[in-house]
């Protein structure tokens, strides 16, 4: 999926459920930085950046916004370009209201 992103991607948020080193490991040869607090088991304590961490609610809030909708939650279309026109006309109308 991260092959197909548009652009160039330089960091990567996720919570501590992707805690992994091979993750974390492609991902920094891949040159995106990992932005993935450690598990609390961990040995090793990781370093992250909080800030940006922090930011992952908006993210989060998007998704709970866009699933709102029962089209867009359900996966009505079988073509994967209805349901992305479908989950744009979603997100003009949820963000612009």
């Amino acid at each position: 999926m991260l092959a197909e992103a548009p652009g160039r991607i330089c960091r990567l948020s996720a919570d501590k459920g992707y805690d992994a080193d091979w993750l974390r490991t492609n991902l920094r040869n891949s040159g995106i930085t990992p932005v993935i607090p450690g598990k609390r088991g961990r040995k090793r304590r990781i370093r992250h950046d909080r800030c940006r961490y922090r930011e992952r609610w908006r993210i989060e809030a998007m998704f709970n916004r866009l699933k709102d909708f029962r089209r867009i939650a359900a996966r009505y279309d079988k073509l994967a370009r209805n349901y992305a026109s479908a989950l744009a006309l979603a997100a003009i109308v949820a963000f612009w209201c």
